[in-house]
């Protein structure tokens, strides 16, 4: 099973910094069972949400040569319940490279303006075409941020 968890991306003029927006709908199988009378979505596929919009920011910027791998977490907070029906707004800021072939960013994830998650993480900056097609990323960027 493949959680995509990006539905929209909206460019920044600011080089380093990305923004987007997770729609929760009811109909996501990891709300089945989290929980099953009250679903709530899981802090951590927020905290993956921020890492899948780090990766989007590292293929931009790369020109679709390089895909970002969460694998460590600074400082990860949760601050209320995201729940079916939420709008998350995402955004991610890069921030100085921990060292050669890594990348760390500062998350926020916000509903109707209200701060639901924020984490500060690293990882590492990987070759995109080892993970996924090049081509096809280009084409799901492109849809994500309402290209023509």
């Amino acid at each position: 099973m493949r959680f995509l968890l990006v539905d929209r991306l909206i460019e920044s003029p600011e080089e380093g910094h990305l923004s987007g927006i997770k729609n929760v709908a009811m109909s996501e199988d990891y709300l089945e069972h989290h929980f099953r009378n009250r679903p709530i979505m899981p802090g951590v596929l927020l905290l993956e949400a921020l890492s899948q919009l780090a990766g989007w920011q590292v293929a931009a910027a790369s020109d679709f040569e390089s895909w970002f791998l969460i694998d460590q977490v600074h400082r990860c907070g949760l601050y209320g319940f995201v729940l079916p029906g939420d709008q998350v707004e995402i955004s991610v800021e890069r921030l100085e490279a921990p060292g050669p072939g890594r990348a760390a960013f500062r998350g926020i994830g916000r509903v109707k303006g209200q701060k639901r998650v924020a984490a500060e993480f690293e990882g590492a900056i990987v070759a995109l075409e080892d993970l996924e097609d090049p081509d096809e990323q280009r084409v799901r960027y492109a849809r994500l941020v309402r290209a023509r």
